[in-house]
């Protein structure tokens, strides 16, 4: 496989890699970059252990090659907190209890990020529907919910569990 040179924009860092032509981005991330937040599963895009944000939005890096983002803007999980400082999302998954073995974590954090970048003010079913690409094994939906919820400003009474 032809190796090619590329540019990323990792976390506020541009890096210039050579990795063969064929390389997920995943692969990239964990191993040329030793950013593992965002973790292999499925391989195929449906469970969001391997999301990142590419230029702001929520993609599977598992389905994408790294070719295929030069130029762009990559955050994970690792690039959220500032200076010492956790994301507000980062935050309210902790203040609510919203993991449990956190392997999904990384991947349910950065797909909220997405989705309060889109909508400020979501209500229960596109927090849902947002969401669904992302898989908790422990089934602490409940508490995901709560914290995407502590996020935004919202109407308590538009929320039913």
């Amino acid at each position: 496989m032809d190796n090619k040179t590329v540019t990323l924009h990792v976390n506020g860092q541009s890096r210039a890699l050579e990795v063969p032509s064929g390389q997920i981005l995943l692969e990239t991330l964990r191993e040329d970059l030793d950013l593992v937040g965002a973790r292999g599963s499925c391989g195929i895009g449906m469970c969001g252990t391997c999301t990142v944000l590419l230029d702001g939005k929520a993609i599977s890096s598992c389905l994408m090659l790294t070719i295929q983002v030069e130029g762009k803007h990559i955050t994970t999980i690792e690039g959220l907190s500032q200076n010492g400082n956790l994301h507000p999302v980062q935050q309210a998954y902790i203040d609510h209890g919203a993991f449990q073995c956190a392997y999904c974590t990384p991947g349910l954090i950065l797909s909220t990020v997405a989705l309060l970048n889109e909508h400020e003010n979501p209500d229960d079913a596109t927090i849902r529907e947002y969401l669904s690409g992302n898989l908790c094994r422990c089934g602490s939906y409940v508490n995901i919910l709560n914290a995407v919820r502590a996020c935004s400003p919202v109407d308590d009474q538009s929320h039913s569990v």
